[in-house]
């Protein structure tokens, strides 16, 4: 009984000590924005600033409070009204104007009466777990991965935002620069185990995450180094952006259409090219990874006569090894730190590409975890015996519709937690805000 007593208060401290963490890396952000910037949009496709605000608390509201702790509403407007986001891309600008939202007072009031209510159930529940709902220790981990998942969104949202609009001030880079190398490195025919068992016990995955199956992988080579702002420069230069034949029509109508003609975060000043950070603009750094959308990076690698990864390519670089082993994370099986990539909020900008040498695949292929999401070939599907979450059926089901790529590795902003071998991002490929670089391999 007392060894039961003391895993109950274990898990009880582990799960609020990491919601604790998830709220506190929000509240970080929402603390960015200056109070006359809160209703502002800073990226077209998105909600305004507000919503976020509202939604993080109505999610874990609307997925713990009846299902897992027996609690009634207290708030049904705001619990609808802050329920959803928007896939960004493909549905239409949204129309609501500021006046269609609450007042701040209101939302932030709401926001502290759900925590107080839910952490009081959360808190009686774990500590009686042969009362309290099977699945409460799943549903805490997905209502804080959620969260920890718009810690990034926010990210990259206010990194749109007008620097005069924020409180913060420019990061000075704490790294050397080291020079980035253009080389491929090969990497030999082998297996890739995608996914996770669901032999595996307690590890937690989010639907598409599921079944762990074996792929196997040719022979190719890839970019030691992600593709930095200095070789893209070199396309773009080229003519990259005004010469079709490297676009797919799809993505040539869309540029046309947009008028795109350079990396979302770059802007020029007379000749020179300055790029968007979280609290500024700099003059643009060669060595920094580039970031962009999959159809800019599909077109660079067309220029240059390569290809993104595939799903697979990317785990037989970043985990695989030449004796056929594979890894948890590039580096082996030792839990994320900060000498092995800049991830879990480390930084609000990108590093120089091969900053953290600690952090190379066993094939010496660095930064695959971390510094900026890597887009992949590979369309977002379900893998083998998928099966959605009961509890959030849509939450990958909904974009299986052969509009969105897969992403892999992690950015600065990205928490340790997702920096799994199985984590699968994804968006469309018209989509420029995110944190998502690339590389690109020759089959």
């Amino acid at each position: 009984m007392v060894a039961t007593t003391t895993a109950v208060r274990r898990l009880n401290d582990d799960m609020q000590a990491r919601l604790t963490d998830a709220r506190k890396r929000t509240d970080e952000l929402f603390g960015v924005v200056r109070e006359e910037a809160i209703y502002d949009r800073p990226v077209p496709e998105r909600h305004r600033i507000i919503f976020y605000l509202g939604h993080l608390e109505a999610f874990d509201w609307n997925l713990l409070a009846e299902r897992a702790l027996g609690l009634q509403p207290f708030h049904s407007t705001f619990d609808k009204l802050f329920a959803f986001g928007i896939d960004p891309v493909g549905g239409g600008l949204p129309t609501d104007v500021r006046a269609d939202w609450p007042q701040r007072a209101e939302i932030e009031s709401y926001r502290m009466r759900v925590r107080e209510t839910l952490d009081r159930a959360i808190n009686y529940a774990l500590a009686r777990p042969w009362d309290a709902n099977p699945d409460l220790a799943t549903l805490l981990k997905v209502a804080i991965e959620h969260r920890l998942m718009h810690a990034e969104t926010l990210a990259y949202l206010l990194h749109r935002l007008p620097a005069a609009k924020k409180i913060g001030t420019t990061e000075k880079p704490s790294l050397s620069s080291p020079k980035e190398s253009p080389f491929l490195v090969t990497i030999p025919a082998g297996t890739a185990t995608l996914g996770l068992s669901r032999a595996q016990g307690d590890e937690f995955g989010w639907d598409n995450e599921f079944h762990s199956h074996a792929v196997g992988v040719g022979e190719f080579s890839i970019d030691k180094h992600n593709v930095t702002n200095a070789q893209f420069l070199q396309f773009l230069q080229a003519g990259g952006y005004e010469d079709r034949t490297f676009w797919n029509e799809g993505d040539w109508q869309w540029k046309q259409q947009e008028d795109v003609q350079h990396p979302a975060f770059w802007l020029k000043e007379g000749n020179l090219w300055m790029c968007r950070t979280m609290f500024g603009e700099i003059a643009l750094p060669p060595d920094w990874p580039v970031y962009v959308s999959h159809a800019e990076a599909t077109a660079y690698a067309a220029w240059k006569d390569r290809k993104l990864p595939t799903e697979a390519q990317f785990h037989r670089a970043a985990y695989g090894t030449p004796s056929g082993q594979e890894r948890e994370y590039p580096w082996g099986n030792e839990a994320p730190t900060e000498r092995r990539g800049n991830f879990d909020f480390a930084r609000w900008d990108p590093a120089p590409v091969g900053s953290y040498p600690e952090g190379a695949s066993a094939f010496g292929v660095h930064d695959l975890v971390g510094n900026g999401w890597e887009w992949t070939r590979t369309q977002f599907a379900p893998f083998p015996d998928f099966a959605p979450m009961p509890f959030y059926p849509g939450y990958s089901a909904d974009f299986f519709d052969g509009k969105h790529f897969v992403m892999k590795g992690g950015s600065s902003r990205t928490a340790a937690c997702m920096l799994r071998r199985s984590f699968r991002n994804w968006f469309q490929p018209h989509y420029r805000y995110a944190f998502a670089t690339f590389r690109c391999v020759e089959d």
